[in-house]
């Protein structure tokens, strides 16, 4: 990228959450953390120091299907970073698991006290029950809390091979220089052979998942499954996105919050996967209110089923997807995190001309489609955090119905 001096560079390996069997539900995170511990040549308080002198950023990411290590340097520094983030990721020392392992318990607890954030993994469980893309990427605590060192080190050396692993980087870099760079850091090692994905997760009824809490708020999602993150509708899913929830212009931001003032959060979201995904919505609103602004939602969603959108919403959400990727092309994080992501998923790195021409090749009766298959209350499942589980079945019979609690109680 012509014009920069900074170099965004990552580590990509394909291990997650959804890689996990249930006694390993944490792993992932967990060994995300173990990476910073320090490595055989390098202790913890040496990486910080390098990177801190270096001026750099260095961090890392679990998600439900990828780990990554990323940083951001002076182009002068490349070297030095993939070396350390090198070592790191092919040889960490797993040293001080048990503060580390403290730390991560810690984030547990801090998670276990935002609902705001924890409703989106009820949601989850919801959607996908009984198969890891419905559990937390966090982990469990008792996981956590009683993996021995071995363990950790026999799972890391089962996924962090080269096989599982992209290493991606944007701005000033040059790409035979930084071939150069890897071999010269070597990662050979035994390939152990990495475990099995889980099948694809079976459909199942809508359900709710409720978790008691006594908040001032009501939190709650709609939602179900959705497209697989090689879908080729995945184009106007963004757009649909955009139209209903996605944007400050969308539907259930003007009717829910900007006419109304019954929430001070409300948007919609979408998570694609391998072989599925999900899509959903957030309300944020006090106890007394959840009706009426559930209301709504319900009425945006019919509307939009009935009529689909008007011209005018879908000139906006193809402008507004094409303009948020080129303007995120625009930065080396993003252009990273967008060839490490799509080359570790076998997924096409599209130019942006190929982008823009299949956004615009978005049409109407494409958004109606997808509302049809993906937005139908009936078959949307719910999941709340609140201090009245009656408060919330009330509310949902507006757009959903009655819903069937989940087998397992919410603690």
């Amino acid at each position: 990228m012509a014009g920069v001096r900074s170099v965004a560079l990552a580590f990509w390996i394909a291990t997650g959450s959804v890689a996990e069997a249930d006694e390993q539900a944490g792993l992932s995170h967990l060994l995300e953390h173990m990476l910073f511990r320090g490595t055989p040549r390098l202790t913890s308080t040496e990486i910080d120091a390098l990177f801190d002198e270096m001026g750099a950023e260095l961090n890392a990411g679990t998600a439900k299907d990828s780990t990554s290590v990323y940083t951001r340097v002076l182009d002068r520094h490349l070297p030095r970073a993939l070396e350390v983030i090198g070592d790191m990721v092919w040889r960490p020392a797993l040293n001080d698991l048990d503060a580390e392992r403290q730390v991560v318990l810690e984030e547990i607890a801090m998670y276990e006290d935002d609902p705001q954030d924890r409703v989106f993994d009820l949601l989850g469980e919801a959607v996908f029950p009984a198969h890891p893309l419905g559990r937390p990427i966090i982990g469990r605590a008792a996981v956590v809390a009683g993996v021995a060192r071995d363990d950790l080190a026999r799972f890391h050396a089962q996924r962090y091979v080269p096989s599982n692993v992209v290493l991606a980087a944007a701005g000033s870099v040059d790409h035979d220089e930084l071939v150069e760079l890897v071999r010269r850091a070597g990662a050979e090692r035994e390939e152990l052979g990495a475990p099995a994905l889980p099948a694809a997760p079976e459909p199942t009824p809508p359900k709710l998942r409720y978790a008691g809490k006594d908040t001032e708020q009501v939190h709650l999602c709609l939602g179900g499954r959705a497209l697989a993150r090689d879908d080729e509708r995945r184009f106007a899913l963004r757009v649909l996105d955009n139209i209903l929830g996605g944007t400050s212009s969308s539907r259930l931001f003007q009717e829910v919050r900007e006419r109304r003032g019954l929430a001070y959060s409300v948007f919609s979201f979408q998570s694609l996967y391998a072989e599925t995904g999900q899509v959903g919505i957030y309300l944020g609103t006090r106890p007394d209110r959840l009706a009426r602004a559930l209301a709504v939602v319900a009425d945006e969603l019919g509307r939009l089923l009935q009529d689909g959108p008007t011209e005018a919403e879908l000139d906006r959400g193809r402008e507004n997807v094409k303009g948020r990727t080129a303007l995120a092309l625009e930065s080396t994080s993003a252009r990273m995190n967008r060839l490490g992501s799509s080359l570790l998923a076998d997924m096409p790195v599209l130019s942006l001309d190929e982008v823009i021409e299949r956004v615009d090749a978005v049409g109407r009766q494409d958004v109606v489609a997808l509302m049809g298959s993906l937005f139908d209350p009936e078959g949307l499942s719910a999941a709340a955090i609140g201090p009245s589980e009656q408060t919330v079945r009330d509310g949902l019979r507006a757009v959903t119905g009655e819903l069937d609690p989940a087998p397992a109680a919410v603690p």
